[in-house]
């Protein structure tokens, strides 16, 4: 199991051309801040490389459990935007379901400190038949604090918090090794702690793009407004370089368990392939 200590540190301060190149989204020279300073003491390599980028864009077909389509998803990168003097990646997610006359959209934006492996900032809208929903959250790593726009205030347990939507790009940065369990408290709030993530298995999954070679991944999270106590994200990453999420299995409100299949992929990672 990877520390929790592992992750709890500010990251490492990088050369100059290293930060332009986090800035710019260069894939093969953007650090492993996300990751931070290992347990030895030891900084990551600066040529470790995140495996997302600015411009990257991932497009989904949404069905339901053993259902057909019933709407389309989003995930993409854009960049870089300053956010009180640090340079972040805004990272964005966008679903729009319809099931006969119901229908639910969601978005939500993140801006990631690729340096630090940290969220400053967090907004999010969700509109269905059932309730409407909206937050924007300010996040202050080094004093390990949290506001909203309505005035709430509270404390992360970690100097490097993450959201849940910059949760799903850092899992693309964890050693994938099957059997293995990790757990976080990184949640920008303490309430939402801990989370964990175990590597199932690797298999192979139909996707429009083609049969993938991926690994499963089941996330463990903690969410009193989608879930009653622990809810399941089943996370299926292609087995290449890029861990792309090919596919992601969740409860979203009107249409129950959700399953959003990769459609279509625009990164500056060009190892996923559909097998022959």
């Amino acid at each position: 199991m990877l520390p929790t200590n592992l992750l709890q540190v500010p990251g490492p301060r990088f050369p100059r051309h290293v930060r332009r190149a986090i800035q710019l989204g260069q894939p093969g020279f953007i650090a492993l801040a996300v990751i931070g300073v290992c347990a030895s003491g030891r900084v990551p390599s600066e040529t470790a490389a995140l495996p997302f980028s600015v411009g990257e864009k991932l497009n989904y077909e949404v069905s339901v459990a053993h259902g057909g389509k019933v709407g389309t998803a989003a995930m993409w990168i854009e960049g870089p935007v300053d956010v009180r003097g640090t340079s972040t990646y805004l990272l964005r997610f966008d679903s729009k379901i319809r099931i006969a006359l119901l229908s639910a959209v969601s978005s939500s934006s993140s801006w990631f400190d690729p340096l630090r492996g940290s969220s400053l900032r967090f907004s999010k809208h969700e509109k269905n038949p059932l309730a409407r929903h909206d937050e924007s959250i300010d996040l202050y790593p080094d004093q390990k604090e949290w506001k909203s726009a309505k005035g709430e205030t509270g404390q992360s347990l970690s100097n490097t918090p993450l959201d849940e939507l910059s949760f799903m790009y850092f899992i693309r940065t964890l050693p994938m090794t099957p059997g293995a369990t990790y757990r976080f408290d990184r949640h920008f709030d303490s309430a939402r702690n801990p989370t964990t993530v175990t590597v199932i298995r690797r298999e192979m999954i139909p996707t429009p793009m083609g049969e993938l070679r991926v690994i499963l991944v089941e996330m463990r999270v903690r969410d009193p407004q989608h879930y009653k106590g622990e809810g399941i994200i089943r996370i299926h990453l292609t087995d290449d370089a890029c861990r792309l999420p090919a596919r992601i299995e969740s409860t979203m409100p009107v249409v129950g368990t959700a399953v959003l299949t990769i459609a279509s992929q625009n990164t500056r990672c060009k190892e996923t392939q559909p097998l022959p």
